[in-house]
This record gives structure tokens, sequence and C-alpha cells, in this order.
């Protein structure tokens, strides 16, 4: 791309006003130079004003340079360059139509160079109207225009849009470039994530292919970027092992997409890979954030002190980002403590953190410090986002603050302008039907103005679960079958529901949907730290025998814990057996097993952490009780929806979860 500039001219004669005191020592401040219109050189043409424009431009006196501009005739390529950055850097759009419409008039509009900087001006000025109208009306445009609108309309999230003017473009011939398929494969995520965008967004992968771009680092971190958008985690790594060049944003986005897609154990090894076999790509805080949230997904508490030491030793901790995911990595590991330590010692806080530690006390059921927390963030001036929301009236369902999560609720639209979405609804309905108002949770369903979506009526289905609700289980299963036909878990919960209430042969029936659609119910499984080193148990309805030393303690256990008064609690398993078959499967469950390792591998005092991928089963619930009383030890478990701290035969969750 090449830039036209003006013949050199003679050095015209210039009137130099100086507005600082003729006696100040220090050199001008501020000084304008005038052109004299009348000063001709010795050719006797006029002289340009374009390097004094050019200059105005550069210091930032934008308001001057248009002054001048109406006295030059013959505006150059470079002049109307810098205008158009200045318009943009000081973000005014006023400004910016003049200097168009003086484009226009000069009849330079159609220089595609000046375009594609229009393009690029409007977009900063959020005006993504006004880039559309210089794109229709340039008639010549290079590849350079086309990646001018296609950024301009992925940064306004109208990806659609971007796609579909895409695949015009090379109808027409235009060859693409290594920028274009940046800007095509993230229009692919900014819209709504659909199979069909899916689908898109590979047909661009079989294209820069084609076009021997697949060794591109930045094209293939976006194309990794993507697929883990999707949450197509196998194509996302099979894209970043093939990288011949990787850099910390290739290694970033890896981890990002092994954290975000329930692969922390994957995370956490590719993290170690990046450390030890990189020599030229040091982590920075966005590698950190999603490291620390695969250590809070699986409590690895020992592996993220150490990432806490790191953090420090290369001097991230005042990046607000960062600091928040550790407030959320010491909540999740069941150091809430520590968590709010951190949090108090910021210098500076936005609502990311404060939506961090609300969260991190609602997951340990503190429903109503969350709230003041919540409080004291509106105190602080903090606006809360939807994400606030969810946070706190998650928090208010797990203490069973009903009144107080009501109100909280109202508040949403009528103090903070904030319009529920599904996601709040389902909490209202999870706050509900946990407190056994179920005719109520129901009643709000029925009065949403939009459909309930899963997220909804899977709150209700697991509220009937908890009270035995059969008919309006039924009802929402019907829902959720529909709307999530490959969701086994839905299955299942409503055989639960069956089974405990005796239906056997409904629960045949379901069983029986189950396996004619393909679907297998998801294994429970639990994750636990041993001296920085993380083990994984599986769920088994019979015995395996490489675990024969965990299975024997189990044994043991459940026989004293009878003699103490345990009785095991079967309602949930979902076959017509006899109690002793019974009991011998729910001895089989991860949580136990977990917790049998953890006796075994503990120091005495030492708390147990185990993090489980269910809901805590009645009967594993009860048996920790049993163990944290006569086995003097402090356990920690955190399911699917919240902390239980078990000490002294009691839960912290008072039996309500």
């Amino acid at each position: 791309m090449f830039l036209s500039h003006p013949p050199q001219a003679i050095q015209p004669t210039y009137y130099t006003v100086n507005f600082s005191p003729r006696s100040s020592p220090k050199p001008p401040s501020h000084s304008v130079a005038f052109y004299n219109p009348s000063t001709t050189s010795a050719a006797g043409a006029k002289i340009s004003n374009n390097h004094l424009i050019q200059s105005l431009c550069k210091e930032g006196n934008l308001k001057q340079a248009l002054r001048l501009l109406s006295q030059e005739p013959s505006p150059s390529q470079q002049t109307y360059e810098l205008l158009i950055l200045s318009c943009g850097r000081r973000s005014s759009l006023s400004d910016a139509l003049r200097v168009h419409r003086h484009i226009q008039d000069n009849g330079s509009d159609q220089d595609p160079f000046l375009a594609t900087k229009l393009i690029g001006m409007y977009s900063d000025l959020g005006s993504v109207d006004y880039a559309r109208k210089v794109f229709d009306k340039t008639r010549k445009r290079t590849i350079y225009v086309w990646n001018a609108l296609f950024r301009a309309l992925t940064l306004a999230g109208h990806g659609e849009e971007v796609l579909g003017l895409y695949w015009k473009m090379k109808r027409i011939g235009v060859e693409s470039d290594r920028f274009t398929y940046t800007y095509v494969l993230k229009a692919c995520v900014t819209s709504e994530c659909t199979a069909n965008h899916l689908a898109k967004g590979k047909e661009i992968h079989a294209h820069l292919t084609r076009r021997g771009y697949n060794s591109h680092v930045y094209i293939m971190t976006t194309l990794l970027d993507m697929y883990a958008r999707f949450g197509c985690v196998d194509y996302a790594s099979n894209v970043f092992d093939g990288m011949p060049v990787r850099n910390v944003v290739s290694w970033s986005a890896m981890i990002a997409c092994y954290a975000k897609n329930g692969k922390a154990f994957e995370a956490l090894r590719t993290f170690r890979e990046m450390m030890t076999e990189t020599n030229d790509s040091t982590p920075n805080s966005v590698t950190m954030v999603s490291v620390l949230q695969a250590c809070a997904s699986l409590a690895a508490l020992e592996q993220g002190r150490l990432i806490h030491g790191y953090i420090l030793r290369r001097g991230l901790d005042s990046i607000l980002p960062v600091i928040s995911a550790l407030v959320t990595m010491y909540g999740r590991c069941g150091r809430l403590e520590v968590g709010q330590r951190v949090f108090d010692r910021m210098h500076q806080r936005d609502v990311v953190s404060w939506n961090s530690l609300i969260s991190s006390y609602g997951v340990h059921g503190y429903g109503r410090k969350a709230i003041q927390i919540f409080e004291e963030m509106l105190a602080n001036g903090a606006s809360p986002t939807p994400v606030t929301f969810v946070s706190v009236l998650g928090a208010c369902s797990h203490e069973g603050l009903v009144e107080e999560g009501k109100r909280l609720f109202e508040s949403m639209w009528r103090d903070h302008g904030i319009k529920p979405q599904v996601e709040h609804y389902a909490c209202m309905v999870d706050l509900l039907g946990r407190a056994n108002r179920l005719e109520e949770a129901a009643k709000m369903v029925q009065d949403m103005r939009t459909e309930p979506g899963p997220k909804v009526w899977g709150s209700l289905l697991g509220s009937c679960r908890i009270h035995g609700n059969v008919e309006l289980a039924e009802r929402a299963s019907r829902r959720l079958f529909a709307l999530e036909p490959k969701n086994a878990g839905n299955y299942v919960l409503l055989a639960d529901i069956y089974a405990e209430a005796q239906m056997w042969d409904k629960v045949k029936k379901v069983k029986k949907l189950l396996e004619y659609r393909g679907l297998q119910k998801l294994p429970g499984r639990c994750w636990m730290e041993v001296r920085r080193k993380m083990y994984s148990f599986v769920s088994v309805d019979e015995f395996n025998p490489l675990m024969e030393q965990i299975h024997a303690l189990l044994v043991k256990l459940a026989e004293d814990m009878k003699e103490k008064g345990y009785i095991p609690q079967t309602k949930g398993v979902l076959y017509d057996l006899e109690t002793e078959e019974k009991e011998r499967i729910v001895l089989g469950h991860s949580e136990k097993l977990a917790l049998a390792f953890g006796l075994i591998n503990t120091a005495k005092g030492e708390p147990i952490r185990i993090t489980k991928n269910l809901r805590l089963c009645e009967d594993c619930h009860l048996f920790t009780k049993f163990i944290s009383k006569f086995m003097e030890k402090e356990i920690l478990v955190r399911d699917v929806n919240r902390f239980h701290r078990f000490k002294n035969g009691i839960c912290s969750c008072g039996d309500y979860w």
C-alpha cells in the first residue's frame, strides 16, 4: 500500500503567534503558524498547507488542522489519513463527518486507501452504519476495503453479516489474505454459536488450509479459539498440535479452551508443558486467569498456591482479572478466609472482583454474608451486572433466603435497570423449589414472557427430585426432553424420582428411552489433591479389584458406622434389588472412594478436600457426616452446586442442599 505525497514546495512565509509570555525563559508551549495566502513561490504557484495540517494532527491539534483544511485546495492522501486518524483518537463524530464531506467534495472518496481508513474510523467511533455507507459507495473494493468492513462488523457483533459478505467476496473472485481469515473466524462466534456457524467455521478452516495459511500462528490461534467457543475441544486440540510455531497467545488459548470446557486436568498439563518446553512463551495475565480457573475447578489448593507465588514473583498481582481469579480459586478450594484477605488487599476493585467474592460466599452457603457484600458493593459505587444477580440469588438459594431473594429479584429492573434473563429466573425457581414452594415456582415459570428454556425447567425438575413431586416432575421432564433430547441427566433425574416413589415400571420405561436414544448416564466422578498430585475416582456398581485396599476400608467403615447408627440411604438406586445389593452399590460411589483414599493418605489434623461432578447423594452425605465425627476429620466436599464442610458429624449446609 503506497501513500501519495505532494511535490516538495519552496517554504512559504508564516506568521507565528506565541501564546506564552514574552519574558518566559522556556520555549512557547502553544504556537500556531498561519499561512499567508497572498504569499507565493518564485514560480508564482500557491504554497501547500499539507505539511502544516499533518504536523498539527500529529500534535493533537485537530481543530486548528480543520481550520487550515478549508484553506487548502489540494489536500494530499497523507493529510486526509492523518485527519481521519485524529478524528478517531479524539472520538469526535462531528469532526469525522466534516472530514468525510471534505473528501467527498474533493473527489477523493473513491480512493480505496482512504475508504479503508474511513471505515476504520467509523468503527472506532461506534458508527457502523456510516462504515457500511462508505463501503457501499466505494466502487473499487480492494481486499483492504473488505477487511476494514469485516473488522468493523465483527467488533459490532454483526457476525452473520460478515459471513454473508465473505461468501459474496469469494464469488466475485477477491482473494482473501491473513487478516480476512482472522476476521471471518471471529465472526463465526460473535453471533449466537449455532451448528450452522460451526459448519461455516469448518468450511473457512478448509479454505485457509487450501490457501496455505495453516502455518500462520495468528490465524491458527484464532481458529483454535473459534473451536473452543463452540466446545469442540478435540478440534481445537488438533489445531494446536499441528501448529509448527506457537506463541504465548496460542498456549493461553489452548489452556483457556480446556479450562472453560470441563478439562481442568488437561489445562494444568498444558500449562506445565508451556513452562517446561518453551523458552520464548512466558505466561501472561490471560494465561494465569485460565490456570487459576482450572485449579478452582479441581479444588487443587496446593497447585493454586504455587500459581499464586508465581504471580507474585512476576508482578502480576496488580492486574484486576488475575486477582479476581485468585479470590475465586481460594473460595472454590475451601479457603474462603484467604480469598477474603486477597480481596481486602486489593487497591482497586471492579464489579468482577465483587462478583468473585459474592459467588465464593454463595457457594459455601453463606447467603446473608453474600447479600451484605452485595450491599457493600453498591455503597462503594460499583454498578451490579447480570452476573452479580446470578451470584447473589444463587447464594440466597443455598441458604433458603426466599424473601430476601424475591426482594433482590424485584430490584433488578426497578433499581438497576437490569432486565431479568433466563439465568435469573432459573435461580428464582431453584430458590422457591428448594424451599418446597413448588406451586409458586411453577407459577413463575408459567408467567415468564419468554421461553423458559432448559435451565429453568432443569431447576424445577431438580426441586421435584428433592421433594418427590412426581406430577410436576413429569411436566418439567416433558419440556426438557423436547428441548434437550440428548441430555441424559434429565432422564436420570426423572428415573430417580420414580425410583424414590417405588414406581419401578416407570423407571424401566425411562431406562429403555435412554437406551433407545443411545444415551448413557454420566458417571459420578470425584477429584482430590494429595501432596500436589491430583487423583480421580469414578463411581462403580461393582468392586474394582485394583482398589482392594480402599474397598476393604470402606466395608469396615460401613460396618463400624452401622453400629453407631448409620443407615444406608438406597432410595436413589435405579434397580429393584435386595437391600444388601443396593447397599453394595452405594458403597461404590466415587465420593466414598475418594474419602477412603483421603483417610489413608492424609496426616492427622489435615483436612480432606474432594470435588464431585454431580450433586452429593443422600447416602454419601450421611456417610461423610458419620466419618467426620468418629474419625475426627474435617472433610470438605464441593459438589456441582455448593460446598459441604463436614466437622464433628455436622454439615455446613444444615442438610439443606
